[in-house]
């Protein structure tokens, strides 16, 4: 029995110092090991943000339960890597798209998805989101370094996300632990 004690703190203690390291690295982002494939064809990549969206809206849950009419994307600022939003989300539940400026983000939002905008508009978006149950989906910021939760990125034929922990963190919003084991390099989706 005290075998079964001691290898449970081991387990704790090795976790506790697994996160402590990365949060403790500068970037605070991880990069995802898994990564969809684009298809060679008009639209493809559009599709592939999509399903890519769609899959990380589904592992995310928000404190309260899911709306009647589904979840919200607040669209602000101009994506690079979809002409059109239309997450994917597999299983039961639907996100709705709407388009605003920066200046009318509202609590109706539960999903951000951050294009291209000025440094100053997206510091000011995610600083309006900190403690609130909001996902930040970005695709202009690979790196994952103006604080949003995911970050898409383009790569040669195929499209990978990175997370930042600290940002996930900071918030009531809970992403199931899959999501940072993938981004971990710990499986594949």
């Amino acid at each position: 029995m005290p075998l079964k004690r001691s290898w449970g703190r081991c387990q704790v203690l090795a976790s506790l110092f697994l996160i402590g390291t990365l949060v403790t690295t500068p970037q605070m982002a991880v990069q995802a090991a898994s990564q969809t494939i684009v298809e060679d064809s008009s639209g493809g990549m559009t599709r592939a943000v999509n399903r890519m969206v769609g899959g990380i809206v589904s592992y995310a849950r928000w404190p309260d339960a899911a709306p009647p009419t589904g979840r919200v994307m607040c669209l602000v600022g101009t994506p690079r890597l979809a002409d059109r939003m239309a997450p994917d989300v597999p299983g039961p539940g639907s996100v709705a798209v709407r388009r605003i400026a920066a200046a009318a983000v509202n609590p109706d939002c539960d999903i951000l998805f951050i294009g291209r905008m000025p440094v100053a508009d997206r510091r000011q978006l995610i600083a309006w989101v900190r403690g609130r149950p909001v996902l930040t989906i970005t695709d202009d910021d690979a790196a994952c370094i103006y604080g949003a939760m995911f970050c898409l990125s383009n790569k040669t034929a195929s499209l990978s996300f990175s997370v930042n922990i600290d940002a996930i963190g900071r918030g009531p919003l809970r992403v199931d632990p899959r999501v940072l084991r993938i981004g971990g390099g710990g499986g594949a989706s």
